[in-house]
């Protein structure tokens, strides 16, 4: 993985983050990182490692949601939490996300695992570390990923005001320390995993609370309502454009 390609960021991102890239662990990661992608599969692909701040531009952020590792089978991790590409199979985490959709706002489950439009319309889907080994869970944690992603909550909590933190599960819920709750709505609720799902992640609505809070200071709401597969590439070529 070249230094090029690291630090590839949308402008406000690359402008915001520029120290981190310069401090010693970074480095030691990238040098990591290097020796990972020549000799392992290791997703995403390292052009997709930033896709998140790259899909949802740091003036643009809304609402962060926050997973804690890539997914590590194949064809599946493109550089946002919880989504897979559109040809692949929806992940159970990401289908009782759909089903809390429903409940929440009667929007039928998608068929497809693309959240592309969310982040298109200022819905960060940061994964505390953004990379990992082909079927090894959590192999990249450790080694510097949750300094910088740290770094991106902190940054947003301080220069920002207004944002929803979504936090879903024990991991997530203890980077509650790193944002302000007098200037952002944090929203906890159990992992949607198929394990800890039914002990309040279903019911807690937090779609219908997220717009809530937004049109409460006047800011546009998330369309939460994903376009079906066969009118996906369309959808994307035009918010692209």
């Amino acid at each position: 993985m070249s230094q090029t390609e690291q630090i590839k960021l949308e402008p406000g991102w690359k402008q915001a983050l520029l120290p981190e890239f310069q401090k010693p662990y970074m480095q030691n990661l990238r040098d990591f990182l290097k020796k990972e992608y020549k000799t392992k599969t290791i997703y995403p692909k390292a052009s997709q490692i930033f896709a998140s701040f790259n899909y949802t531009p740091l003036d643009k952020v809304k609402v962060l949601i926050l997973g804690q590792d890539p997914y590590h089978g194949p064809n599946q991790a493109h550089g946002l939490c919880f989504s897979v590409p559109p040809q692949t199979a929806i992940p159970p985490s990401l289908k009782n996300i759909y089903k809390e959709l429903q409940n929440d706002l009667g929007f039928p489950p998608p068929d497809h695992g693309c959240l592309i439009p969310w982040a298109q319309q200022g819905v960060l889907l940061l994964n505390a570390t953004l990379s990992v080994e082909r079927g090894k869970a959590g192999s990249h944690q450790g080694k510097g990923w949750e300094t910088f992603t740290d770094q991106v909550i902190q940054y947003l909590s301080q220069h920002k005001e207004h944002l929803v933190f979504v936090l879903w599960g024990s991991y997530a819920q203890k980077k509650a320390s790193l944002i302000t709750p007098q200037k952002h709505l944090i929203l906890k609720a159990p992992h949607p995993s198929p394990l800890s799902a039914h002990r309040g992640f279903f019911g807690s609505r937090p779609f219908s609370k997220i717009n809530t809070y937004l049109e409460q200071h006047h800011i546009a709401p998330i369309n939460w309502k994903l376009p079906p597969k066969s009118e996906l590439d369309s959808y994307l070529k035009k918010k692209s454009l």
